[in-house]
């Protein structure tokens, strides 16, 4: 007997025996058994989907003779004929190569005759989507009112290209992809029927391959049996279909969870020694990254088209991947996609990309961080600080010090939310009250100062103006006061640059001048003697200067530069 391939062979003879569309032909059979048909109907859809086979079980069930409810008996005359191609009441017309207005006009003279045998005369026009314009107008005025024995049934993979006005005149049915799992029930059991043995990651590999379409499943597995025979190996089909193994992806996760940078060449190397496409093995990392998130959010594998095998592993990143995480990955991973396109050397790209993603740290938000959910690495002593202050103008024993210590800085890592903003404010006045300096030395109340009294406790003042402020602390440092005169004081600036700084928070200075020697003067600055000595300004260094950055950052920000 001559071989007949699995679609023509497997091709569904009932409507219950069609895949996935089980909204149609529910449909199709009540209104057969309700006695509601209609004069036309418009079967859309993408390819390898069943549109042409349940117009042909349609147009059967309808010259049946004996049919069975909804469903034809495929053992009358009429059935008989009809699967034998003999019967001249059911016509199937191919729309590409009949598109021209003679062809129609031939369809549209013919179907003012009666069936010969059957009940009603059936045009079914496949990929009617191809005919011209003038033949789709010519045949609207028959669409709309065609004779009483007639019934048309098209079929198209693109109905944004059938004008619409023959679409008002029909019934729509909208075929959908057919189910990744569908696919594989029915493979399995063609391979049963058949005596192949074949396993289930074979079984998933041509299903994701066919992508949704059950005619391009079926000749798959006909080009499988033909290369392995009746024993399907896994490894052998990968090879003949030039799939990427699916393990690559697996090893990449893992190198990122464990930091192993050597994994990043490897993979490159062995997707470029096995011919495999770098676009298609990045199209396959953004999908196995979408997995993992899938299988972190859902915490299970039903929304995952894979193998047993591959869903078992899955199941094992439940706890290693955050979600924050897999985003940054799958931004990173479509970033990837699209400069491969651009890319010169695309081997190199990925190594490069494929280091940078192993090499992404751990994040974690401030939300996480407040909550006291992000507390993996930190230990019980470490939540306790253990800070122990020696102080030789307190009389504190360093025991009595550090008891004191813990009690002030035991926080709780895991505050309510309403609360946390309190906690952290309380940490940093507490953080703030303990440094490692002694208190700051106060002069007794004078109503007017000596010069010595000045210089003997200047170091106290610049010590109080870098707590409070260290941008001054730092220009106040090189300074010395000379000279008192009234109720101002006259104070020295190693570098002059600083003096236009230090005049311009003047006030703030002599307020810290107050705090420190209890008496109210003013503070004029002015350059050392002995002072740093400007350089000449040279070529470059004057081009520098004027450049308006850095007049922006000396002007507004009070930046200064250090020779």
């Amino acid at each position: 007997m001559a071989f007949i391939v699995t679609a023509r062979k497997w091709r569904p003879q009932l409507f219950e025996e069609v895949v996935g569309q089980q909204h149609i032909t529910t449909t199709l059979k009540n209104a057969i058994e309700n006695d509601r048909i209609g004069h036309a109907y418009i079967f859309a859809g993408p390819r390898g989907v069943g549109k042409t086979t349940t117009a042909r079980i349609l147009a059967k069930r309808l010259n049946c003779l004996n049919p069975n409810g909804g469903e034809p008996c495929n053992e009358c005359e009429a059935c008989r004929n009809f699967l034998k191609s003999q019967t001249l009441d059911i016509i199937e017309i191919d729309g590409a190569s009949n598109r021209g207005i003679e062809e129609i006009k031939t369809l549209i003279e013919s179907v003012k005759y009666s069936p010969t045998s059957g009940k009603y005369k059936i045009y079914i026009v496949d990929e009617v989507h191809m005919l011209s314009t003038t033949s789709f107008n010519a045949l609207l005025k028959t669409l709309e009112e065609p004779p009483e024995h007639t019934i048309f049934i098209f079929a198209t993979t693109d109905i944004h290209k059938v004008p619409l006005t023959i679409i008002s005149r029909c019934q729509r049915f909208d075929f959908r992809r057919i189910e990744h799992d569908e696919i594989k029930t029915l493979l399995a059991k063609i391979a049963k029927e058949e005596k192949i043995k074949i396993d289930d990651e074979s079984l998933t590999i041509i299903a994701k391959k066919a992508d949704g379409a059950l005619r391009d499943a079926e000749s798959i597995f006909d080009q499988v049996v033909s290369f392995c025979g009746n024993n399907v190996d896994v490894k052998i089909l990968r090879q003949m279909l030039n799939l990427i193994d699916d393990e690559i992806y697996f090893d990449i996760s893992d190198a990122i969870l464990s930091k192993k940078f050597q994994v990043a060449f490897e993979i490159s190397n062995k997707i470029y020694r096995n011919g495999w496409n770098f676009i298609d093995f990045s199209n396959g990392l953004l999908e196995h990254f979408r997995n993992i998130l899938t299988v972190i959010i859902s915490g299970d594998t039903e929304l995952i088209e894979t193998s047993e095998i591959n869903k078992k592993k899955y199941l094992t990143y439940k706890d290693k991947f955050s979600k924050g995480d897999l985003l940054r990955i799958l931004n990173f991973v479509s970033k990837l996609q699209n400069e491969l396109k651009m890319a010169q050397d695309q081997k190199l790209k990925v190594e490069i990309s494929l280091s940078h993603l192993i090499g992404l740290e751990k994040t974690a938000t401030i939300t996480e961080l407040l909550e006291g959910n992000f507390t993996a690495g930190i230990t019980e002593d470490k939540k306790k600080s253990k800070i122990v202050e020696t102080n030789s103008r307190n009389n504190y024993s360093v025991n009595n010090k550090q008891a004191t210590e813990e009690k002030k800085f035991k926080i709780d890592f895991n505050p309510p939310k309403k609360k946390a903003a309190e906690n952290i404010k309380h940490v940093e006045q507490q953080t703030t009250a303990t440094k490692d300096e002694p208190p700051l030395k106060k002069v007794k109340h004078v109503t007017t100062l000596t010069l010595e009294t000045v210089k003997e406790n200047w170091k106290f003042y610049k010590e109080f103006v870098n707590k409070e402020k260290f941008t001054l602390g730092a220009l106040i440092t090189n300074t010395t006061p000379v000279k008192i005169d009234g109720n101002t004081i006259t104070v020295e600036v190693e570098d002059k640059e600083d003096i236009e700084i230090l005049n311009n928070s003047k006030e703030q200075l002599n307020k810290f001048f107050y705090s420190t020697y209890n008496a109210k003067y003013d503070l004029q600055f002015i350059a050392s003697k002995t002072g740093k000595k400007k350089a000449e300004p040279t070529e470059d260094s004057e081009k520098y200067n004027n450049h308006p950055l850095v007049k922006a950052i000396k002007e507004q920000l009070g930046g200064r530069e250090f020779k």
